[in-house]
This record gives C-alpha cells, structure tokens and sequence, in this order.
C-alpha cells in the first residue's frame, strides 16, 4: 500500500516510508554502481544529481507550494529523515547510505569518549570550545567508506558541488569526502557548478543550498523571508530542470523539516532540577542527549520525565535504541555518544539553554526530533 503523510502517526517511525539514507545508494545503481541497489524504483538514468534543499519539510512545501511550483509540479513523494531530524546527520546519511545508528553523527553535538562533547558543525567542544580536530578526527569519528569515494573507485565522475567555506571542514572530512569539491558562492553558480558537473559522461553530483534553513530558523518557517527564499530556490530547481542534459535524473531532497517554537519551551539554565545528576548535555534544542553522572541516570530520567511532562518524549538510551529511533542497527562504537538519556520534544516545544548556548536558544524556527514536520521531506524527481 502507498503510504501519504496522513496515514503516519506521531512520532515518525513508519517503516513503509524510505529513508533519506536510500537516496544516493538508489541512484548510484541506477548509474551502474556495483554493491549499491535501488530500493526506490528510481527511473533509469546515465548520470544524476541530489540536490539537498536545508530545511525543506514535506508539509511546509505543501503549505507554500504556491511559491514554489515548479518544485512542487515534479513527482514526489515523503521520505523520512530519521533520529536526530538535523543538518549533521541528514548529510551523513547521505554521504555514508546508512541512517545515524551507523554512521555515528547521532545529533548537532554529542559526546564522543575521550574527546568530549562534539559541535558536529563547527568539530569544536560543545559549549563555545577548544577546536576538536586533534581529539575526534573526522575520518575516525566517522570511518565509514563515503557513497562518493564508492562511486568515484568505481569510475564515475563525482562531483560535491556546495559552498566554497565548507570546502575542508571537519564535517565535509567526515561525511562528504571523495569526488571533487566545487566550491560556490550563490545559486547562480551553484546551479551552473550542478549542470557543468553533470554535463561529463557518467557523472554523479552532490548539491547543497542552505539559506533556507538559515532564514527558517532566523524568521521562523513560512515567515515573509523564508517564502521569498523559497522562491529562489524554485528558481533553482527550475535552472537545473531546464538544464539537465539527456539521461540525467535530479532528486530534490532535504534534510529536515522545521518548527516555530512556542511560548512552552524551557531554559535548562533556569530549571536546576534538569541539570541535577547530569556531567554533560548535548544535542540541540529540540533533541537532548543527557548524560547523567555514574549512578544517577534513574534519578535525572524521573525528574526529566516529570519536568517535560508530556511535552517530550524522554527514554533511556536502550529503549531508545530499541524503538529503532537511529535506524535498525546501532553500532557498537556509536552507542556511547548517545546519551543516557534522550529527549525528543512533541508539537512545538523545546529545551533551551539560553546561557550555555545564547545563538541556538534564540533561533525561532527549531528542528530535531520526530515530529512529521521536522521528519517528513520530499522526493522529487526529474528526468530528461
């Protein structure tokens, strides 16, 4: 049976809706890829592009696709982004094929042993730290072989075609690596770096545009600033089109979707019960990692539990796992950086902590748990 968005329960954890992870494995066996399979049914094709759009929810599409209708004309259809339902792990899903369980990069920050607790973004110490790159090194904090690094031994052209700032950062080290890196400063040269990549014989292309995302979290999803922004990305969407040579295919994905918090949310900084029996915090506003100091993890469950009431979900870290929120299978390395504790937030709340970390506590538009509208995002496809 077809699963539609309104056949899911909240939280997201449908099995019959794929998987952001399956996006570059399916594509890249439609270009012949050995060892990858196409577990989408993806149209045939010789070469291929994924643009991720940041921060482009499948509801919010469908809420704005006035503003949006070339994107929103194309065939489509949702997938889930999985657990964290944020930036760092929806790319290393798409650079490794496999969900947060596997790759590792369970969250915008989280511990790593022996290291301390990671900013995924900036691989500096969460909070405003020491530079981490000496401590966690991107190739082992995520050892994983990149679906780039597959495509490109196996002799495709392979291109990651994104901001030119990102270019060697720790987290593109971790999850983007292999391919070549195009380096782009707006969209007009981000669409024509796509279309010239995409131009060499049996290519593949990685694109990313992130001020959607920026706009949504600055102005809140669906503001003025975040519909006009959507514009521009129609745009884009619509050069790409117009420019795909013959048998190229685009998939249009994101990462995640977004929520305006409400006047519900809670600041860890002026709630000492939260922070009683915890050694560390991670995560983001609306995804917690908590770990509790040894001995104290019932302790800090309860008062959390009893804290957030109803306005979270807030499980052990086994119970967790076992729900299948990182995907089917944790590895045994990945475990540990998963906090003790895990709070997912429902409807539009969050968990803020307005002195340890001022910007992320005053971004309206918030995203990481497992809500349809930060999990559900679209697919679509266009072929020439």
């Amino acid at each position: 049976m077809a699963v539609t968005p309104t056949d899911l329960a909240d939280p997201v954890l449908d099995d019959r809706v794929p998987h952001l992870a399956q996006v570059v494995p399916s594509l890249l066996a439609t270009l012949g890829v050995p060892t990858f399979v196409d577990t989408l049914d993806l149209p045939e094709a010789t070469r291929g592009c994924v643009l991720l759009v940041d921060g482009l929810g499948w509801d919010l599409l469908d809420e704005y696709a006035a503003d949006a209708p070339v994107l929103s004309a194309l065939h489509r259809r949702p997938l889930k982004v999985g657990y964290p339902s944020t930036t760092a792990a929806g790319l290393s899903a798409i650079g490794t094929g496999v969900p947060a369980g596997e790759h590792g990069m369970v969250g915008y920050s989280f511990e790593v042993p022996g290291a301390g607790v990671l900013n995924a973004l900036t691989w500096c110490a969460q909070p405003g730290g020491e530079d981490l790159r000496g401590a966690a090194p991107p190739e082992r904090v995520q050892p994983l072989p990149t679906t780039f690094s597959r495509a490109e031994a196996a002799g495709l052209a392979v291109s990651v075609v994104s901001a030119a700032r990102f270019a060697d950062t720790p987290l593109t080290r971790a999850v983007l690596r292999g391919g070549r890196y195009v380096g782009v400063h707006a969209l007009g040269d981000l669409a024509a770096g796509a279309l010239a990549a995409l131009a060499e014989p049996n290519s593949f292309c990685w694109a990313y545009h992130g001020d959607l995302d920026m706009l949504g979290h600055l102005h809140g999803p669906g503001s003025p600033a975040w519909r006009l922004q959507l514009r521009q990305v129609d745009r884009l969407v619509e050069s790409l089109v117009d420019g795909l040579p013959a048998g190229a295919l685009l998939a249009v994905v994101a990462d995640h979707g977004m929520v305006a918090l409400d006047e519900s949310v809670v600041d860890i900084d002026d709630t000492p019960e939260l922070i009683a029996g915890v050694r560390a915090l991670a995560g983001e506003v609306r995804a917690r990692h908590v770990y509790p100091e040894k001995g104290a993890a019932a302790d800090v469950l309860a008062t959390w539990r009893a804290v957030l009431g109803d306005r979270a979900w807030v499980l052990p870290r086994e119970e967790a796992i076992a729900a299948g929120w990182f995907g089917p299978r944790v590895a045994d390395h990945v475990r540990p950086r998963i906090g003790e504790i895990v709070a997912a937030a429902r409807g539009r709340f969050g968990v803020l902590r307005g002195l340890a970390e001022p910007v992320e506590s005053s971004l309206v538009g918030q995203h990481g748990s497992l809500t349809r509208a930060e999990q559900l995002v679209p697919l679509a496809l266009a072929s020439a």
